[in-house]
């Protein structure tokens, strides 16, 4: 059963998960750990409850989340997963830096890129992927039906959506995603976002005004 802890970290206030399972086996998605402060607390939370990182797996992109990815990647010496629409979004993240003003060393070298009908494994489970691109191209998120979980990144938040003004956004491709992709999901399956606090799907069908 997947187990989930998350961290809010650097000045975007960005969630960055640990997920593993009984097999103590875990992946960081979307590290955004920034200051040294934020990677020890995620270090000191892995290494302390004894898991054993194997995959590091992006939701998309930007900045915001990408942060600890080569921190991670060096770290723990795992691979890094994106999917492949993303590159052009990893590659601009120095320059968007340069734009907010934000030291950024760069955000790692992908290893793997997400590929249709492959599930991705944290220890003995298998977890789903749903290809959800508007708030960037190449969006991804993961899911596990049985438990009802779904690490969303920015396509759902609490009564609200991902934005859409960045390069790569698309307001129309996004809430088709979010129809097609997420709100067929079991009302009851809670979504994991990349800002704020947690939601489920039902809900969103009820509340979420772009959404209705």
């Amino acid at each position: 059963m997947i187990q989930i802890k998350v961290f809010t970290f650097n000045p975007f206030a960005e969630n960055t998960y640990v997920l593993w399972d009984e097999t103590m086996e875990a992946a960081v998605v979307d590290p955004g750990c920034y200051e040294r402060s934020e990677q020890k607390q995620l270090t000191d939370f892995i290494e302390s409850n004894q898991l054993k990182v194997t995959s590091l797996l992006n939701t998309h992109c930007h900045l915001d989340h990408i942060f600890g990815n080569e921190f991670i990647k060096d770290y723990y010496k795992v691979p890094l997963w994106i999917h492949p629409d993303e590159m052009e979004v990893l590659q601009a993240a120095p320059l968007l830096a340069e734009q907010f003003g934000v030291p950024f060393h760069g955000g790692g070298t992908p290893d793997h890129f997400y590929q249709q009908g492959e599930s991705v494994r944290i220890g003995a489970t298998d977890m789903e992927w749903l290809f959800v691109p508007g708030h960037s191209p190449g969006h991804i998120a993961l899911i596990h039906k049985d438990q009802k979980i779904c690490i969303g990144g920015d396509v759902v938040f609490q009564g609200s959506i991902g934005r859409t003004d960045l390069p790569g956004g698309n307001h129309s491709q996004l809430i088709n995603s979010i129809r097609t992709q997420i709100l067929p999901l079991d009302p009851e399956t809670v979504i994991y976002p990349g800002h704020g606090p947690s939601t489920t799907v039902g809900a969103e069908k009820r509340i979420n005004p772009f959404l209705q």
